[in-house]
């Protein structure tokens, strides 16, 4: 079984070899670097006029980028982390995901790549999970696959099927996790959604009720091995789902599965406050009223600057030790 960063590699691999408009920009993207997490490591040496670094300037980048973007290529741009899109946030919000409203006949398959998160000491501007800050933007998607999901073939699909512009979202700490795709300690079900994307759901249990619906995204599926395996062996049934797409969000698969254990917990890397979890949560509430037994419990990080110094940046960042926490918390109630 690969790995989520070797899953990614041959996506790219097969995409750039069935697909000639497609092109990759970034900075130090060319081997024998290749990029700051190796993600594109021999895609510049085979296809050596598609694969472009570029100076650092990612407001430059993007825009280079939307410029081919309407000239018919699909552009996929790497931003060495993810801290930097808030330079491009200019180029995506106000003119990305405007054109196509603003002109006839225009679309912008602009694909933005974005490793995300902390969890590996690199301090302040280096580990930030910014995503909430993109939320909610007419005309842009939000995709964050998991470990249990496979991110090449998502990317692929990216490519083919989508016109408009997408970040692409890549948890640090993913990279060099092997796939959980036939795990026999926790069954899985991949399923296609609402959104043409998928959720994998994961159970701790194999008959009856679910005691608490745990909802997550990207890189909290590094928790869940190891956390729904502990819990199992205390008899607490816990139904896991992790969406790809994250905006737009499945509400409605969502809430079909919440509704069943009727205590949920929704867990992300973002700082506390204004978050992915607080958006479902208000749609749950909307569509599950009457039906829970209690609030529902979101669990992120802390609101403060991430620190370099792993103990310490453990001590901010969401683990699986708060998402338990949060998961004996709801059960507590009556």
């Amino acid at each position: 079984m690969s790995t989520y960063l070797q899953n990614l590699q041959n996506g790219l691999f097969e995409l750039f070899s069935n697909n000639s408009r497609v092109i990759l920009l970034g900075e130090d993207v060319l081997d024998p670097y290749g990029g700051a997490f190796k993600v594109t490591a021999g895609l510049s040496t085979q296809f050596p006029n598609r694969v472009l670094t570029t100076p650092i300037s990612e407001a430059g980048i993007t825009g280079v980028a939307i410029g081919l973007a309407l000239r018919g290529y699909i552009p996929i741009v790497e931003i060495m982390f993810g801290d930097f899109l808030t330079l491009c946030a200019d180029q995506i919000i106000n003119h990305a995901t405007k054109f196509p409203n603003m002109y006839r006949d225009v679309t912008c398959p602009l694909i933005m790549r974005s490793p995300m998160g902390g969890g590996r000491g690199y301090g302040p501007t280096h580990s930030q999970s910014l995503e909430k800050m993109f939320l909610g933007i007419p005309e842009l998607k939000l995709i964050a696959p998991s470990h249990y999901h496979q991110p090449g073939q998502t990317i692929q699909h990216i490519a083919t099927q989508e016109i408009n512009p997408v970040i692409f979202i890549e948890h640090k700490l993913l990279y060099r996790e092997t796939l959980q795709l036939n795990s026999e300690a926790l069954p899985l079900i991949l399923k296609t959604d609402e959104t043409g994307y998928q959720t994998a759901i994961l159970r701790n249990y194999d008959v009856g009720i679910p005691d608490v619906c745990l909802i997550g995204y990207g890189g909290i599926s590094r928790f869940l091995p190891e956390l729904l395996k502990k819990l199992a062996a205390e008899e607490i049934r816990i139904i896991a789902l992790l969406p790809e797409s994250i905006d737009p969000v499945p509400i409605e698969m969502l809430a079909h599965f919440a509704a069943e254990a009727g205590r949920i917990v929704i867990a992300e890397e973002s700082t506390e406050g204004f978050t992915w979890a607080s958006g479902i949560a208000s749609q749950l509430y909307e569509n599950l009223w009457g039906k829970l037994h209690c609030p529902i419990k979101m669990v992120t990080s802390a609101r403060c600057a991430i620190p370099t110094a792993i103990q310490q940046e453990a001590d901010v960042l969401i683990s699986s030790l708060n998402i338990e926490n949060a998961i004996l918390e709801v059960i507590s109630w009556a």
